[in-house]
């Protein structure tokens, strides 16, 4: 009925006029600006005939757009219920905090909240919406904005750990700019779902520029009351300008890298490069210049073949690693040493040796107090039993896991996961006072008090 109210409508008009502009084969075609113009319940019960229409398998007046119309047919071809919503199972807290910490779109958020939730510009301003950033599988990883849209979306499952895949949820501002990787507008009844009609939401796809790997995407969301026609530029332009910034910082990490690489480079005999985690090049000897290496998935000290070089040994950088072409009839570099000074205020430092040279940093005392833990337990501690040795709080793992990733950023291949340990292979010295008093005097952490006065400590159990 509602469908047919559209289809007499629009066929008295001829020209699509009522929220629709003319397709290339006649048939008018869903405009946004239109339609937000139009009453939001007059708006939405359009929509609704058009997706009648096109899921029954019969013509109306308006055709849905291009990008709408795909992911039905996507979703069709699927077989997703469009009158039942499907909600797969959250994520555990650990889980979700594991892939916060693991996620380039962490340090982004300010960025992201400074142009969607605080600031916004005029197509947000005064408009009742939240912020959603997603990861690559869809999965719901922050949200911020107005508390009673929050509330509701809280009701609607559109909450942090949730999956909001196209291919789970059907056609949506998260999931289908995934599939696209384009930006995505979604107004009521384009959602695919019946029960996500009350919603409006645009999207858009963030992918990290040094590799073209799609990282997540950023999602704006709120009741019908919210439709703008610019609300999709809004979000697309906040997503480019989050990709600037890692660009921006990929470029400051390199030349950070090619800093500490230019005198390793000046003394290794023959052909080497310095790279990033990604094998973007800081810098070359003996060779000519590349923009970048293909490297293992998981690259770690040692001997590799690379597509591009042949027989290489790959030995840590801070931020990358020196890649040192091998002839066939050369020996083998020496192994890794790292050497860890822990012998008082201001001396906590770390030094990295291999056969082209080292390398020294400064270490924080937070970061002092995790290599020096790992130091003394060759096996490997987990993320729980480093907090208990660091906090005296197991469950303070993402802290935890965020600072080794900043410690394993810094040390390069040396430092290994799951366990976090030091790689096998890498010669690991620490350099102590002859007083155990003296071993990182400042730290309160339960594992070093424990290293530095064992009897006090057993007395105090």
């Amino acid at each position: 009925m509602v469908g047919g109210s559209c289809r007499g409508e629009h066929n008295g008009g001829g020209d699509g006029s009522r929220g629709g502009t003319v397709g290339k084969a006649g048939q008018a075609v869903v405009d946004m600006s239109r339609l937000a113009a139009m009453d939001a319940r007059e708006a939405a019960l359009l929509l609704k005939g058009v997706r009648e229409a096109r899921l029954g398998g019969g013509r109306s007046a308006l055709a849905p757009r291009a990008d709408i119309a795909e992911s039905w047919r996507r979703m069709l071809g699927a077989g997703v219920d469009p009158d039942r919503d499907h909600r797969a199972g959250l994520l555990t807290a650990e889980e979700l905090e594991r892939r916060r910490a693991a996620s380039p779109l962490r340090e982004l958020l300010p960025l992201l909240r400074q142009g969607l939730v605080a600031g916004g510009g005029a197509a947000a301003s005064g408009l009742r919406h939240v912020m959603v950033v997603a990861d690559a599988d869809g999965r719901v990883l922050w949200r911020e904005g107005h508390r009673a849209v929050l509330r509701m979306a809280d009701g609607h499952g559109f909450e942090p750990g949730a999956d909001w895949a196209e291919g789970t949820v059907g056609t949506n501002g998260v999931g289908t700019p995934l599939v696209t990787g384009r930006p995505v507008q979604v107004h009521s009844a384009e959602h695919f779902v019946a029960s996500h009609h009350a919603w409006t939401c645009a999207g858009a796809p963030v992918r990290d520029p040094r590799d073209g790997r799609l990282l997540g995407a950023v999602d704006v969301s709120g009741p019908l009351a919210t439709l703008h026609p610019a609300t999709p530029l809004l979000v697309d332009s906040v997503a480019r300008l989050a990709e600037a910034e890692l660009r921006n910082r990929h470029f400051a990490a390199l030349a950070r890298l090619r800093a500490v690489a230019a005198p390793v480079l000046c003394r290794v005999g023959g052909r080497a490069l310095a790279v990033d985690g990604h094998g973007w090049t800081a810098g070359v000897t003996g060779m000519a210049p590349v923009d970048r290496l293909t490297l293992p998935a998981s690259p770690a000290a040692g001997p590799v073949r690379l597509p591009s070089l042949g027989a290489c040994v790959l030995e840590p950088l801070p931020g990358g690693w020196l890649v040192r072409v091998v002839a066939d009839d050369g020996p083998p570099p020496a192994g890794t040493r790292v050497v860890l000074d822990v012998g008082g205020p201001g001396r906590a430092r770390v030094e990295v040796s291999g056969a082209a040279g080292g390398w020294s940093h400064e270490l924080s005392p937070r970061h002092a107090e995790l290599l020096y833990v790992l130091a003394r337990s060759p096996a490997g501690r987990s993320a729980a039993e480093l907090a208990g040795d660091v906090f005296g709080d197991p469950s303070r793992t993402v802290t935890v896991r965020a600072e080794m990733s900043r410690v394993r950023r810094t040390l390069g291949g040396v430092l290994a996961h799951r366990p976090y340990r030091f790689r096998e292979g890498v010669e690991v010295v620490v350099l102590a006072p002859p007083d155990p008093a003296g071993v990182l005097p400042g730290s309160t952490a339960p594992a070093v008090r424990a290293l530095r006065a064992p009897e006090r400590a057993a007395e105090g159990r």
